[in-house]
């Protein structure tokens, strides 16, 4: 069982008339970062249950959720192994977030991209089961019903009261549906997508139990993975006030909601809470 430290709250001025709350999920955990965290809690409950002893999952070379993986297996006494996106990076150094992963015990192999998309369907999946008997699989990104499930734990009883729009990243869409799940009907959820998809709505959809709530496809900074010296400086703005972000996630989604703010499609009257979803060991790889 994962432990985790209380959740601080914290103001920052978004705008020369709008402070936004910040409520750190990057602080949950010393290791397993933001929503991660939650993502993984009922998964590593179910391998234990069932008396797994390996976990596997997916990932690209700087996913946040295979370095969360394996600091998590590593802290419960599983082994794990990471099926990583990109043959062509097996003879090439290891980045720091693989490194940390290696490091830590996991075990990677690199799948070329074509096998990469069949990750989701039966007959991979089955094959896998098969080599590893001893395995719990998690989906990409972690997102499965059993981390919406542990997502919902991110809204507190005061998130409910005390906001009336609630913010955050979304990449495989697991957290803002286990956000959306928990919020109140009159509380409108907001996603920013971290990649070029319009797809994102269909995926939640069967995972949720309101409708209260919009996923937006990036449209700022060119897609996944991409950002430019307009979004380095407002990381550089946001690190003044004591705000640390990385540039693939929690960055561009506040920065998304500024530009929201200031054009009117939000209101500058509401009271917003944004989620930051961790993911800050981005910033060693990606911010020089």
């Amino acid at each position: 069982m994962l432990v985790a430290r209380p959740i601080p709250y914290q103001n920052v001025a978004l705008t020369d008339n709008v402070c936004v709350t910040v409520k750190r999920l990057d602080l949950v955990h010393p290791h397993i970062s933001g929503n991660k965290f939650f993502k993984l809690q009922y998964n590593l409950q179910a391998a234990q249950a069932q008396g797994k002893t390996l976990l596997i999952s997916f990932g690209g070379a700087y996913s946040n959720h295979i370095h969360a993986l394996a600091h998590a297996a590593h802290e419960c006494g599983l082994d794990s192994l990471g099926i990583i996106r990109g043959q062509e990076l097996a003879d090439k150094p290891l980045n720091p977030t693989l490194q940390d992963a290696c490091n830590l015990g996991m075990q990677l192999q690199f799948v070329s991209r074509e096998q990469y998309r069949q990750k989701h369907t039966p007959e991979f999946l089955n094959a896998l089961q098969q080599r590893y008997p001893q395995a719990y699989i998690i989906p990409e990104g972690g997102s499965n019903l059993a981390a919406v499930v542990g997502c919902e734990a991110i809204l507190s009883a005061y998130d409910r009261q005390n906001f009336d729009v609630i913010v955050c990243a979304v990449g495989t869409g697991g957290t803002v549906a286990g956000i959306i799940n928990a919020s109140e009907p009159t509380q409108r959820i907001v996603g920013f997508a971290a990649l070029k998809s319009e797809h994102l709505s269909h995926t939640i959809t069967p995972w949720v139990t309101q409708n209260n709530w919009e996923i937006l496809s990036e449209n700022v900074f060119d897609g996944y993975g991409k950002f430019n010296a307009v979004l380095l400086d407002f990381i550089h703005d946001m690190q003044q006030q004591n705000l640390p972000l990385e540039p693939i996630y929690t960055a561009k989604a506040l920065y998304r909601l500024r530009d929201d703010l200031l054009t009117g499609r939000l209101s500058q009257q509401q009271r917003i809470l944004f989620i930051h979803t961790g993911g800050l060991q981005a910033m060693r790889e990606n911010l020089h």
